[in-house]
């Protein structure tokens, strides 16, 4: 993807002129305030009722993202992992999730949201604005949406992907797309809340934060060996079964796929440096052969280690471009 120079005004520049935008600052159609702005890079566009925003923040960076607004935000995380952070919605309990690569985030309009990173890994996310307008004037409409932190809904990504997709086309004869998948995307939202109203605010079950701490550490300073289920239970004075089931409760994921996920995440790091080898790097994560490193790369991320590569340096350097304009 390519992005525009770092800063909300260059942004901005490039979007379509319709008034109804969102404008940083603007009192009627705020866009998420990102602190500092220096340290990304964001590039969006939009018409009438929709706006879309790409941001990509370097790997090690700590930055901050804040909104509260008239209109409904979704955010996409297509990639990213903190090595600290902690997310915040009114009205939700937060969370300190680490690896949130493909999961989503709901801010319905008015509500105020805030999240801070410090990024263990490139992260690339796209903010969706829409106007409550757009998702139908109906009276049962209204109020009808709930805030999510960091859940995952394969039919909403598929939606806001498409609805994404289409408004950086910028073509008017997508107008009624446009309309039709926004009534889609707010039934199926929708569908989400039905699953909040039922489930608890607060997860029970889960591992204490001694427990999280002791197995976390211990996994980040293993990534390069295969750690056993037994002695992460061992770290947290469980039983095998039932420190699987708290894993997954705190965590989402069971502990294997965690281990991949995180070796994945900073796989992706050593291949955006282009100072190690393929073959290097699957060593250095615990695999004894670069084919087997490849197929567990290819399936995390949908691409091989060769491609991601060569895409990574081919945005970055059209980024870097594109600031010495």
């Amino acid at each position: 993807m390519n992005y525009a120079s770092t800063g909300i005004a260059q942004s901005q520049a490039r979007a379509n002129t319709d008034s109804r935008l969102p404008s940083e600052g603007s009192v009627l159609n705020p866009t998420v305030k990102i602190i500092p702005a220096e340290s990304i890079e964001r590039f969006g566009t939009g018409c009438r009722w929709w706006f879309s925003e790409s941001v990509h923040v370097p790997i090690g960076c700590k930055i901050e993202f804040r909104f509260q607004g008239p209109l409904h935000l979704l955010a996409l995380y297509k990639e990213g992992t903190r090595r600290n952070g902690e997310t915040w919605i009114d009205g939700l309990p937060s969370s300190r999730l680490r690896s949130f690569a493909h999961k989503l985030t709901f801010v319905p309009a008015g509500c105020a949201y805030r999240e801070w990173h410090e990024s263990g890994a490139s992260t690339r996310v796209t903010f969706l604005y829409l106007d409550p307008a757009a998702f139908g004037k109906s009276d049962d409409s209204e109020g009808a949406f709930q805030p999510r932190i960091y859940f995952e809904d394969s039919l909403v990504w598929e939606t806001a992907s498409k609805l994404k997709n289409t408004i950086e086309g910028g073509q008017a004869r997508s107008m009624p797309y446009l309309e039709a998948l926004s009534g889609v995307l707010a039934h199926e939202l929708s569908c989400v809340n039905d699953e909040v109203v039922r489930a608890p605010k607060v997860d029970r079950g889960g591992l204490a934060g001694w427990q999280r701490r002791a197995v976390v550490g211990y996994i980040e300073a293993h990534l390069g060996k295969q750690v056993s289920l037994s002695k992460l239970a061992e770290l947290a004075g469980l039983s095998q079964h039932h420190f699987c089931r708290a894993f997954k409760q705190s965590f989402g994921i069971p502990p294997h796929q965690y281990q991949v996920q995180r070796r994945m995440e900073v796989a992706k790091s050593l291949l955006a440096n282009r100072t190690s080898s393929v073959t290097d790097i699957a060593l250095s994560l615990g695999y004894a052969q670069t084919s087997s490193f490849s197929t567990s790369f290819r399936k995390t991320t949908g691409w091989t280690p060769t491609v991601y590569r060569r895409e990574f340096q081919s945005a970055d350097s059209m980024g870097h471009a594109a600031v010495h304009e």
